[in-house]
């Protein structure tokens, strides 16, 4: 694959809606120029200048054929599905995730879903804006519960879901993951194979979804899923929105026989204003912002600055290679 040019004559595009990437790229001394777009049509107009973009959600695959300088595609988030890998490959354009820089969020924000739910934080703050003083519950299957004891199946054992397991160990929880490798881990009780998954669903009073979107995950949590779960049960899903099969999940939350979900990834994004899932007083709705932390910038930054510095010595394996 062609090298980057030196770096005084490198120009790194920065494309993202709200976070500071170029002035945190500017704290660091390095010799390449930079620019930053905020919007699609920005970054249409101005990739071709690049020898580097930084980006994610602005991602469109269709920009590789405009881009003839293009060497290098720094990603801002963990997750790479908007990558066209072989088309990356064969214009010989280098490609790595943000995997890590956002794992300690993403893994709290699960932690404080479940939380939530199980406090029934978001219902206290609906009577705190009706200013409302709710009453002590008598129906013991309406309070407020506990964690300690409960069993949390977290689908996806990569950091973001082993750092989640050792939070809920902390509150008392029985943990199970999912993934193929069965590598042990001594906050984890069992880790068991993808092919068993309705088995563990079944024991789950909480589920956690903090796996990659693949073909193999895509609609992982579908009807017959959710109807293997807990009667009871909790999902909450930090993942990508296409692993759970929404409509279904809107038919259990509907019926009660899931008990509540915490939501911050959904199919289509924004979240339509018609969705049910608005209404519903058993989900707490998040904006896809699990991964937001003021420490992101820093993050996805030293990983580039890394990255640079690896293709400068010529080196082929990247940090968070994924192409």
């Amino acid at each position: 694959m062609p090298a980057l040019p030196p770096a005084s004559d490198l120009t790194i595009c920065f494309a993202h809606a709200a976070y500071q990437l170029q002035a945190e790229f500017a704290t660091r001394g390095h010799a390449a120029k930079s620019f930053e777009v905020r919007s699609l049509d920005e970054l249409k107009a101005r990739a071709p200048e690049a020898d580097v973009v930084v980006v994610s959600g602005l991602w469109r695959n269709e920009l590789i054929a405009s881009c003839p300088k293009l060497r290098f595609v720094q990603s801002v988030s963990a997750g790479t599905d908007q990558y066209d890998r072989a088309a990356f490959a064969a214009a010989g354009i280098r490609l790595a995730s943000a995997q890590g820089a956002n794992e300690r969020a993403v893994s709290e924000h699960a932690m404080a879903l479940i939380l939530g739910l199980t406090r029934q934080i978001h219902l206290a703050r609906d009577n705190q804006t009706a200013a409302t003083w709710r009453p002590m519950i008598g129906d013991r299957a309406r309070r407020e519960d506990e964690l300690g004891g409960k069993t949390l199946v977290i689908v996806g054992l990569g950091r973001i879901g082993l750092r989640l397991a050792t939070l809920a160990a902390a509150f008392g929880l029985r943990v199970i993951g999912v993934r193929r490798s069965p590598e042990p881990h001594p906050d984890i009780e069992a880790i068991v194979r993808p092919d068993q998954l309705h088995e563990v669903l079944a024991q789950a009073d909480i589920v956690a979804l903090t796996c990659p979107l693949t073909p193999e995950t895509e609609n992982l949590i579908d009807a017959a899923a959710l109807a293997a779960m807990k009667p009871g049960a909790l999902l909450i899903n930090v993942a990508r929105g296409k692993v759970v099969d929404e409509k279904a999940l809107v038919v259990e939350l509907s019926k009660g026989r899931i008990a509540g979900a915490g939501l911050d990834t959904f199919v289509e994004e924004p979240l339509a204003a018609a969705s049910p899932l608005w209404a519903m007083t058993n989900v707490i709705v998040t904006p896809h912002s699990a991964g937001e932390t003021r420490a992101y910038e820093t993050n996805v930054v030293d990983l580039l600055v890394d990255n640079l510095a690896r293709l400068a010595r010529g080196e082929t394996a990247l940090r968070n290679q994924v192409v």
